[in-house]
């Protein structure tokens, strides 16, 4: 027998976080349950359908599952679940803020939409790229999105500085790794710099230097974990405009990931 989409230890996560839906003074039928809606956005995203193509057997249309996405995502629940879920993963001793790693990796973008731009590895067709940071172990600490042509070093610090206080354990949150590990797209003295003030030692690879620096074996976990991101089909591919509905699946799918590392 498979398993449900929303376990009931996930369901008792996120329902806390929900906003409350608005009063109905002139009756109608009543809103769609949340955890249906949530069942409906998570078989989108892991079978990458299209939202009108969503069986009724899932008790909710498309469109619904698509505002319900969008509102949560303006609500900033995703960011709050992968808060508690960090947090339980620090306090089981599952985060290692030893070392972190960083990449990115592109996907078309069909229909082009907010956070797009020419690819250049993909003979600049509308694209977007997802930057991802994790621990030592792989866990996503923040991912973030942008057009195709933006550098990667531009995304960096935004990703440090936005990595979330994870709380868990008696003192102070923790928020930054000990070490940073990145290949020759990150290389800039710069940021060398700000990363030493925040208490960060960046292991950069520099360009123009032959390939074997041995960072790769630091770094081949964040690519491990941009392969379980597009393993949830709806990334691999953009087809949403609106920039609230395509951020709403990557940190949906990172809290996924987070959440599935906790089993």
């Amino acid at each position: 027998m498979s398993r449900p989409l929303v376990s009931d230890e996930l369901w008792e996560r996120i329902k806390p976080l929900l906003p409350p839906h608005k009063s109905r003074f002139w009756g109608g039928r009543p809103p769609i349950n949340d955890r249906v809606a949530l069942t409906g956005i998570l078989f989108v995203l892991k079978t990458g359908i299209q939202w009108e193509d969503l069986p009724q057997e899932m008790g909710c249309c498309g469109m619904t599952c698509w505002r319900r996405l969008r509102d949560w995502q303006r609500a900033g629940v995703w960011d709050r679940l992968h808060e508690l879920l960090l947090a339980d993963l620090h306090r089981s001793d599952r985060i290692d803020w030893s070392r972190a790693a960083v990449d990115s990796a592109s996907v078309r973008a069909v229909g082009g939409g907010q956070k797009t731009g020419p690819n250049p590895t993909d003979r600049s067709k509308p694209g977007s790229k997802h930057h991802v940071l994790t621990d030592a172990h792989g866990v996503p600490l923040q991912v973030q999105t942008s057009a195709a042509n933006t550098p990667d070093i531009k995304r960096l610090l935004p990703l440090v500085v936005n990595i979330p206080k994870v709380r868990g354990k008696p003192g102070r949150p923790r928020s930054r790794p000990k070490r940073l590990y990145a290949d020759r797209a990150y290389d800039d003295e710069g940021t060398r710099t700000l990363l030493r003030w925040l208490g960060i030692e960046p292991y950069l690879a520099k360009r123009g230097t032959e390939h074997g620096s041995g960072l790769g074996k630091y770094r081949y976990v964040v690519e491990r974990t941009i392969s379980w991101l597009h393993g949830f089909r709806r990334l691999r591919v953009r087809y949403d405009r609106d920039d609230s509905i395509h951020e709403g699946f990557l940190k949906c799918a990172a809290c996924m990931i987070c959440f599935g590392l906790l089993l």
